[in-house]
């Protein structure tokens, strides 16, 4: 098996030689950048770039760098309210599993061959486990409900308190669910990364440096998390659930399934105006439950986890040349600062 130190070109991080222009110019733009936590890593992505970081089993990061255009930059006409949230949901999606099968790989493996590929069989494989969990999701949020409210609330009571009872019992349903994943032993640190995503971004928005330190004071909470938006969808759904009455038929049932897209769209366009205006007094209460669910499924993370999140916050705000693709490599911070080579040395960063 090939040595790791061979599998990576080795280059100073963003901190060590800094192309600080790249970060002071993509605050100035007021550049909107977010992540996603992985396994022993994070996954952020600003206009331009997309970038994994994971802690490999040998204590360095690797990081993942590639280019990124969103389809509804590349598409105008999918750049619409409520339309562009489906696209950019399915788009995140993909993304994702792609991020976590590196991660995967990256965090687990302590030989692999550089640039290996995931097989086509573990690609599907994902995909399906992707599909299964999508359909078990609208099983457990959005059918089961319909069932127990059934039970709940008699027939002769009108369709308002039907749908009332049905999003409460949808709402009770989503907490219980974070509050059970949240006890897994393997997603304790994935909040806990969930939570370095959360404070590196907190700190590039109020101009902290972009290293552990920089991070450290911030909140673990953010309100264009993920958790927030699906509090979205239970609210969102509430509403709209309300104009169509009382479900009595299978056909009825199926209808609500069909509008869940329209629900994610307005779920997005809600995302969006928390985290542009989320300091004014009129949009906190909204967000407010959001947060207080982000306090589920984010920890506070460890110094090692913040410097990871960095180090992909670091990469999608360094500016690349024009003919720019994609490269792996190894950020090295702390060896870079101190003026060594560790490439030949094994130095851990």
């Amino acid at each position: 098996m090939t040595d790791r130190q061979d599998q990576f070109r080795t280059i100073p991080s963003a901190r060590a030689c800094p192309d600080q222009v790249g970060v002071d110019d993509a605050r100035s733009m007021d550049l909107a950048v977010g992540g996603q936590a992985l396994i022993e890593g994070v996954m952020m992505r600003s206009p331009r770039y997309l970038a994994m970081a994971v802690r490999t089993p040998d204590k360095r990061i690797v990081i993942r760098k590639k280019t990124f255009k969103s389809v509804v930059r590349s598409l105008p006409f999918l750049n619409i309210p409520v339309l562009r949230g489906g696209v950019h949901l399915i788009e995140t999606m993909g993304l994702g599993i792609d991020a976590l099968m590196f991660s995967a790989d990256q965090a687990v493996s302590e030989d692999r061959v550089e640039g290996k590929k995931s097989s086509k069989r573990d690609t599907a494989l994902m995909w399906l486990t992707v599909g299964f969990s999508f359909v078990l999701s609208l099983g457990l949020f959005f059918y089961l409900p319909i069932i127990l409210t059934d039970l709940v609330v008699p027939k002769e009571h009108g369709s308002l308190a039907w749908n009332a009872v049905d999003g409460l019992i949808r709402v009770v349903l989503f907490v219980a669910y974070l509050w059970g994943v949240s006890k897994l032993p393997d997603m304790g640190r994935v909040f806990q990364y969930h939570g370095a995503e959360h404070k590196s971004i907190h700190a590039f928005e109020n101009g902290s440096s972009l290293d552990a330190a920089g991070g450290r004071p911030w909140t673990t909470l953010h309100p264009r998390c993920g958790t927030s938006f699906l509090f979205f969808v239970m609210l969102i759904s509430i509403i709209v659930f309300s104009f169509l009455g009382r479900p009595e038929t299978i056909g009825d049932r199926l209808q609500r399934l069909a509008f869940v897209p329209v629900i994610g769209g307005l779920a997005y366009e809600a995302i969006k105006l928390s985290g542009k205006f989320g300091r004014a007094w009129f949009v906190k209460p909204a967000i407010w439950p959001g947060l207080m669910l982000q306090k589920i499924t984010t920890s506070e993370p460890d110094d090692d986890q913040l410097s990871v999140a960095m180090a992909a916050l670091r990469a999608v705000l360094t500016p690349e040349a024009d003919d720019f693709r994609e490269r792996v490599y190894y950020d090295l911070p702390d060896v870079a600062a101190s003026g060594g080579t560790p490439a030949a040395e094994g130095g851990v960063s």
